[in-house]
Protein backbone atom coordinates (compact mmCIF):
# COMPACT_ATOMS: atom_id res chain seq x y z
CA UNK A 1 0.00 0.00 0.00
CA UNK A 2 1.68 3.41 -0.64
CA UNK A 3 2.21 6.29 1.09
CA UNK A 4 3.87 9.66 1.30
CA UNK A 5 7.30 7.99 1.72
CA UNK A 6 7.36 4.51 0.14
CA UNK A 7 5.82 3.46 -3.17
CA UNK A 8 3.27 0.77 -3.61
CA UNK A 9 4.95 -2.65 -4.99
CA UNK A 10 2.40 -1.54 -8.03
CA UNK A 11 4.94 1.23 -8.38
CA UNK A 12 7.96 -0.34 -7.89
CA UNK A 13 7.55 -2.99 -10.44
CA UNK A 14 6.08 -0.50 -13.04
CA UNK A 15 9.32 1.23 -12.92
CA UNK A 16 11.47 -1.73 -12.56
CA UNK A 17 9.39 -2.34 -15.96
CA UNK A 18 10.06 0.69 -17.56
CA UNK A 19 13.73 0.53 -16.69
CA UNK A 20 13.65 -2.68 -18.64
CA UNK A 21 12.08 -1.52 -21.24
CA UNK A 22 14.46 1.61 -21.48
CA UNK A 23 12.21 4.04 -20.87
CA UNK A 24 14.05 5.91 -18.31
CA UNK A 25 14.24 9.95 -17.19
CA UNK A 26 17.92 8.67 -16.18
CA UNK A 27 20.85 10.08 -18.22
CA UNK A 28 22.17 6.04 -18.65
CA UNK A 29 19.65 3.13 -19.09
CA UNK A 30 19.59 -0.03 -17.03
CA UNK A 31 21.91 -1.58 -18.74
CA UNK A 32 24.42 0.80 -19.51
CA UNK A 33 24.50 1.96 -15.53
CA UNK A 34 25.34 -1.92 -14.95
CA UNK A 35 27.83 -2.13 -17.99
CA UNK A 36 29.76 0.53 -16.33
CA UNK A 37 29.72 -0.63 -13.14
CA UNK A 38 30.51 -4.74 -14.13
CA UNK A 39 33.72 -3.34 -16.20
CA UNK A 40 35.16 -1.43 -13.49
CA UNK A 41 34.35 -4.36 -11.11
CA UNK A 42 36.22 -6.71 -13.17
CA UNK A 43 38.82 -4.53 -13.87
CA UNK A 44 39.72 -3.63 -10.14
CA UNK A 45 38.94 -7.25 -8.62
CA UNK A 46 41.12 -9.04 -11.18
CA UNK A 47 43.78 -6.54 -9.79
CA UNK A 48 43.40 -7.63 -7.00
CA UNK A 49 43.04 -11.44 -7.50
CA UNK A 50 46.71 -10.91 -8.78
CA UNK A 51 48.41 -8.60 -6.14
CA UNK A 52 46.71 -10.68 -3.17
CA UNK A 53 47.39 -14.24 -4.68
CA UNK A 54 50.94 -13.10 -4.90
CA UNK A 55 50.93 -11.27 -1.22
CA UNK A 56 49.14 -14.56 0.34
CA UNK A 57 51.73 -16.99 -1.26
CA UNK A 58 54.67 -15.09 -0.23
CA UNK A 59 53.06 -14.69 3.46
CA UNK A 60 52.32 -18.53 3.14
CA UNK A 61 55.52 -19.20 1.89
CA UNK A 62 57.60 -17.23 4.02
CA UNK A 63 57.40 -16.46 8.19
CA UNK A 64 58.75 -13.55 8.10
CA UNK A 65 56.58 -11.85 5.52
CA UNK A 66 53.10 -13.28 7.58
CA UNK A 67 54.60 -11.89 10.59
CA UNK A 68 55.46 -8.20 9.23
CA UNK A 69 52.25 -8.27 6.94
CA UNK A 70 49.38 -10.39 8.44
CA UNK A 71 48.62 -7.26 10.71
CA UNK A 72 48.34 -4.51 8.00
CA UNK A 73 46.36 -7.22 6.35
CA UNK A 74 43.61 -7.64 9.12
CA UNK A 75 43.55 -3.55 9.73
CA UNK A 76 42.59 -3.30 6.18
CA UNK A 77 40.26 -6.44 6.18
CA UNK A 78 38.25 -4.15 9.36
CA UNK A 79 38.01 -0.49 7.56
CA UNK A 80 34.49 -0.93 5.92
CA UNK A 81 33.61 -0.19 2.28
CA UNK A 82 31.96 3.10 3.07
CA UNK A 83 35.04 4.50 4.45
CA UNK A 84 37.15 3.36 1.46
CA UNK A 85 34.41 5.05 -0.67
CA UNK A 86 34.34 7.96 0.60
CA UNK A 87 38.15 8.26 0.98
CA UNK A 88 38.85 7.35 -2.75
CA UNK A 89 36.38 10.14 -3.51
CA UNK A 90 38.32 12.29 -1.59
CA UNK A 91 41.77 11.64 -3.25
CA UNK A 92 40.61 11.11 -7.00
CA UNK A 93 37.32 12.71 -7.40
CA UNK A 94 34.70 11.31 -9.91
CA UNK A 95 35.41 9.51 -12.45
CA UNK A 96 36.75 5.59 -12.82
CA UNK A 97 39.87 5.65 -10.31
CA UNK A 98 37.80 5.91 -7.36
CA UNK A 99 35.50 3.15 -8.02
CA UNK A 100 38.22 0.90 -9.33
CA UNK A 101 40.59 1.87 -6.14
CA UNK A 102 37.82 1.19 -3.76
CA UNK A 103 37.44 -2.16 -5.03
CA UNK A 104 41.62 -3.27 -5.43
CA UNK A 105 41.07 -1.90 -1.67
CA UNK A 106 37.89 -4.37 -0.60
CA UNK A 107 39.26 -7.33 -2.56
CA UNK A 108 42.55 -7.76 -1.58
CA UNK A 109 42.40 -8.43 2.05
CA UNK A 110 39.84 -11.29 1.33
CA UNK A 111 42.49 -12.91 -1.47
CA UNK A 112 45.19 -13.14 1.11
CA UNK A 113 43.59 -14.30 4.07
CA UNK A 114 42.42 -17.02 1.60
CA UNK A 115 45.78 -17.95 -0.33
CA UNK A 116 47.27 -18.13 3.19
CA UNK A 117 45.31 -20.36 4.43
CA UNK A 118 45.43 -22.18 1.58
CA UNK A 119 48.82 -22.97 2.04
CA UNK A 120 48.89 -23.65 5.35
CA UNK A 121 46.17 -26.43 4.63
CA UNK A 122 48.48 -27.66 1.52
CA UNK A 123 49.21 -31.88 2.18
CA UNK A 124 52.85 -31.79 4.22
CA UNK A 125 53.03 -35.06 3.22
CA UNK A 126 53.32 -34.51 -0.11
CA UNK A 127 55.86 -31.28 0.14
CA UNK A 128 58.18 -33.62 2.27
CA UNK A 129 57.98 -36.25 -0.24
CA UNK A 130 58.34 -34.39 -3.41
CA UNK A 131 61.66 -32.76 -1.19
CA UNK A 132 62.80 -35.92 -0.47
CA UNK A 133 62.82 -37.28 -4.34
CA UNK A 134 64.10 -33.73 -5.00
CA UNK A 135 61.32 -32.77 -7.29
CA UNK A 136 61.52 -29.26 -8.34
CA UNK A 137 60.24 -26.64 -6.73
CA UNK A 138 58.43 -25.37 -9.82
CA UNK A 139 56.68 -28.54 -9.93
CA UNK A 140 55.64 -28.83 -6.85
CA UNK A 141 53.92 -25.62 -6.77
CA UNK A 142 52.49 -26.67 -9.86
CA UNK A 143 51.13 -29.76 -8.83
CA UNK A 144 50.81 -30.01 -5.39
CA UNK A 145 50.22 -26.79 -4.31
CA UNK A 146 48.26 -25.07 -6.40
CA UNK A 147 45.67 -28.05 -6.60
CA UNK A 148 45.24 -27.75 -2.78
CA UNK A 149 44.80 -24.20 -3.30
CA UNK A 150 41.99 -24.32 -5.98
CA UNK A 151 38.67 -24.26 -2.68
CA UNK A 152 40.65 -21.20 -1.09
CA UNK A 153 40.95 -19.31 -4.71
CA UNK A 154 37.36 -20.26 -5.40
CA UNK A 155 36.50 -18.71 -1.80
CA UNK A 156 38.57 -15.55 -2.01
CA UNK A 157 37.13 -14.89 -5.77
CA UNK A 158 33.45 -15.70 -4.89
CA UNK A 159 33.52 -13.53 -1.77
CA UNK A 160 35.70 -10.83 -2.36
CA UNK A 161 33.86 -10.62 -5.81
CA UNK A 162 30.68 -9.79 -3.95
CA UNK A 163 31.99 -7.25 -1.14
CA UNK A 164 34.24 -5.35 -4.04
CA UNK A 165 30.55 -4.89 -5.75
CA UNK A 166 29.00 -3.27 -2.44
CA UNK A 167 32.72 -1.12 -2.08
CA UNK A 168 32.61 -0.15 -5.91
CA UNK A 169 28.50 0.63 -5.14
CA UNK A 170 29.22 3.01 -2.13
CA UNK A 171 31.91 4.19 -4.23
CA UNK A 172 30.08 4.99 -7.06
CA UNK A 173 27.26 6.82 -5.08
CA UNK A 174 30.01 9.57 -3.12
CA UNK A 175 32.40 10.16 -6.33
CA UNK A 176 31.57 8.70 -9.94
CA UNK A 177 28.80 10.31 -12.57
CA UNK A 178 28.19 7.40 -14.03
CA UNK A 179 27.53 3.45 -13.03
CA UNK A 180 24.67 1.49 -11.14
CA UNK A 181 25.33 3.45 -7.56
CA UNK A 182 24.83 6.95 -9.38
CA UNK A 183 21.78 5.79 -10.81
CA UNK A 184 20.70 5.17 -7.08
CA UNK A 185 21.86 8.45 -5.79
CA UNK A 186 20.00 10.17 -8.92
CA UNK A 187 16.51 8.76 -8.08
CA UNK A 188 17.18 9.38 -4.41
CA UNK A 189 18.04 12.92 -5.08
CA UNK A 190 14.63 13.34 -7.72
CA UNK A 191 12.61 11.97 -4.53
CA UNK A 192 11.72 8.99 -6.45
CA UNK A 193 11.33 5.82 -3.75
CA UNK A 194 10.53 3.50 -6.68
CA UNK A 195 13.64 4.02 -8.11
CA UNK A 196 15.46 3.61 -5.06
CA UNK A 197 13.70 0.17 -4.18
CA UNK A 198 13.94 -0.82 -7.70
CA UNK A 199 17.72 0.12 -8.16
CA UNK A 200 17.90 -2.10 -4.66
CA UNK A 201 16.10 -4.92 -6.24
CA UNK A 202 18.08 -4.96 -9.59
CA UNK A 203 21.37 -5.16 -7.28
CA UNK A 204 19.50 -8.32 -5.47
CA UNK A 205 18.38 -9.79 -9.33
CA UNK A 206 22.30 -8.96 -10.54
CA UNK A 207 23.82 -10.68 -7.37
CA UNK A 208 21.66 -13.85 -7.69
CA UNK A 209 22.89 -13.92 -11.46
CA UNK A 210 26.71 -13.77 -11.03
CA UNK A 211 25.99 -16.34 -8.01
CA UNK A 212 23.57 -18.89 -10.02
CA UNK A 213 24.29 -18.35 -13.45
CA UNK A 214 28.32 -17.90 -12.95
CA UNK A 215 30.04 -19.20 -9.75
CA UNK A 216 27.90 -21.73 -9.28
CA UNK A 217 28.74 -23.42 -12.90
CA UNK A 218 32.38 -22.32 -12.43
CA UNK A 219 32.62 -24.38 -9.01
CA UNK A 220 30.88 -27.16 -10.81
CA UNK A 221 32.97 -27.25 -13.81
CA UNK A 222 36.28 -26.29 -11.61
CA UNK A 223 35.92 -29.25 -9.16
CA UNK A 224 34.09 -31.62 -11.09
CA UNK A 225 36.77 -34.59 -9.88
CA UNK A 226 35.11 -34.37 -6.92
CA UNK A 227 33.18 -37.21 -6.10
CA UNK A 228 29.55 -36.55 -5.18
CA UNK A 229 27.76 -37.24 -1.87
CA UNK A 230 25.98 -40.00 -3.72
CA UNK A 231 28.94 -41.72 -4.98
CA UNK A 232 30.59 -41.55 -1.57
CA UNK A 233 27.46 -43.28 -0.09
CA UNK A 234 27.43 -46.09 -3.13
CA UNK A 235 30.98 -46.89 -2.26
CA UNK A 236 30.61 -47.25 1.84
CA UNK A 237 28.22 -49.49 0.94
CA UNK A 238 30.16 -51.47 -1.33
CA UNK A 239 33.09 -51.96 0.87
CA UNK A 240 32.34 -54.21 3.81
CA UNK A 241 33.67 -53.00 7.69
CA UNK A 242 35.91 -54.73 9.72
CA UNK A 243 32.82 -56.95 11.14
CA UNK A 244 31.68 -58.16 8.00
CA UNK A 245 34.78 -59.04 6.43
CA UNK A 246 36.14 -61.38 9.37
CA UNK A 247 32.43 -62.79 9.05
CA UNK A 248 32.83 -63.54 5.04
CA UNK A 249 36.39 -65.18 5.98
CA UNK A 250 34.99 -67.06 9.00
CA UNK A 251 32.17 -68.32 6.68
CA UNK A 252 34.57 -69.62 4.19
CA UNK A 253 37.06 -71.76 6.49
CA UNK A 254 34.25 -73.61 7.34
CA UNK A 255 32.96 -74.28 4.19
CA UNK A 256 36.44 -75.52 3.54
Amino acid sequence: MATQILPSPAEVLNFMWDEIRLDTLSRHTLYESFAISLGRLVIGFSIAMVVGTAIGLLMGLSRSAEYFLYDTVVVTLAIPSLVWGLMTGLLFGFGNKAPIITVIAVGIPFVILNVLEGVKNSPKELSDMARSFNVPRRRVVRHVLIPSLLPFLFAALRYGFANGWKGLVLAEVFASSNGAGWTIRYWYDAHRGQGVIGYALFFVLFALFIERGVFERMSRRVFRWRPSLAHLQVVEEAVPDEKDAEGVAKDRERVR
